[in-house]
């Protein structure tokens, strides 16, 4: 577990000994929804942190239909005020200042990004999130009220996982191995067939990197595959196929990055 994980676990336990004596806590039998509620009007890192942690195990204990009727809550519960937009808005157009420009984008923002923005502080709240929007995009076809919930994951996500946050790892043979499986099984521009494929990605003439977000440390998100070649390759293939130890001992003079696959 990395040192953050090991941070936030630690505030998430201190958060569960004060939860077990707040009188109106939630228990473990009480529906998601109330967690939510609890969650979203907690004071506190500590406080917040554990109620999150019991957001995500109760979210990971949903059913596919439980699921689906949790998504129906956060449209019922958690969507913005038309009535206060248009009041905002009035505002702004009556006087349009700092004062009125900042309510008037408080007031737009639907109150669920503030309840995902908490689950997020959770030690596997970053992957239930992203399990939460995979899960969403199952119901988008028959829900077309859920469209809503999905801009919203996804506008948070284009922040969290923007270049500044993430890390670039070298891939090897030394990676452990649950990270190379992934790698056969992501690459999605020139398939892998198992680990003797693997093998020859991993050669002395080619390069590997990995990006990584710290809140997910053993799921590579980006993998860029780099060819050390003499000369420039005609085609793909000619990188793609085996090749004998003499010519993989050429001096290289060229750098080809021929794979960049989202995972």
């Amino acid at each position: 577990m990395s040192k953050f994980n090991q941070w936030v676990s630690s505030i998430a336990d201190a958060g569960r000994e004060l939860l077990a004596r707040v009188e109106n806590r939630p228990d473990a039998g009480q529906a998601i929804a109330e967690l939510c509620e609890a969650l979203c009007t907690s004071k506190g890192e500590a406080m917040g942190t554990a109620i999150a942690h019991e957001v995500v195990k109760a979210y990971n204990e949903l059913s596919g239909e439980q699921r689906e009727d949790f998504f129906q809550t956060l449209v019922e519960h958690y969507s913005p005020d038309v009535d206060a937009i248009i009041h905002a808005a009035d505002a702004f157009r009556r006087a349009p200042d700092r004062a009125t420009y900042r309510n008037l984008s408080h007031t737009i923002e639907a109150p669920r990004q503030n309840l995902f923005r908490r689950i997020n502080m959770a030690p596997n709240g970053t992957s239930t999130l992203i399990q939460m929007r995979k899960d969403l995009l199952g119901f988008l076809a028959d829900r077309d009220e859920f469209k809503d919930i999905d801009t919203d994951l996804k506008h948070l996500m284009i922040s969290w996982f923007n270049r500044g946050f993430l890390t670039l790892e070298q891939i090897s043979w030394k990676t452990p191995a649950h990270i190379l499986e992934k790698l056969i099984a992501y690459e999605a521009v020139h398939e892998m067939r198992g680990w003797d494929d693997l093998r020859r990605r991993l050669a002395d003439d080619r390069r590997c990197f990995a990006f990584f977000h710290p809140a997910l440390e053993d799921e590579p998100l980006i993998f860029v595959e780099v060819a050390l070649v003499k000369g420039i390759a005609s085609n793909v293939q000619d990188l793609l196929k085996e090749q004998n130890p003499e010519e993989q001992a050429a001096d290289f003079d060229t750098a080809i990055f021929y794979s960049i696959s989202n995972c």
